[in-house]
């Protein structure tokens, strides 16, 4: 069975998905290979490689998050 492929638009709709993906994952203590081994990393990373300007890398969004956890945001 093969993987659907999906489009640029398709990834940017569900961008904000992605994010809480990786927000969940980091949440429940997922170390940092295992989530570089999600579907919602490789969607990030292809938004990221192919929207740089728009997207930032996913690594940088997991700082970020990890971040915002440590300073108690939600």
């Amino acid at each position: 069975m093969s993987a659907a492929k999906l489009t640029i638009g398709e990834l940017e709709a569900g961008y904000p998905l992605y994010c809480k993906a990786l927000r969940r994952l980091i949440l429940l203590g997922r170390t940092p290979k295992e989530i570089e081994r999600t579907v919602c990393w490789g969607h990030l990373e292809t938004l990221n490689r192919c929207l740089p300007g728009r997207y930032k890398a996913p690594a940088y969004l997991m700082a970020l998050i990890k971040r915002d956890i440590a300073e108690g945001k939600d």
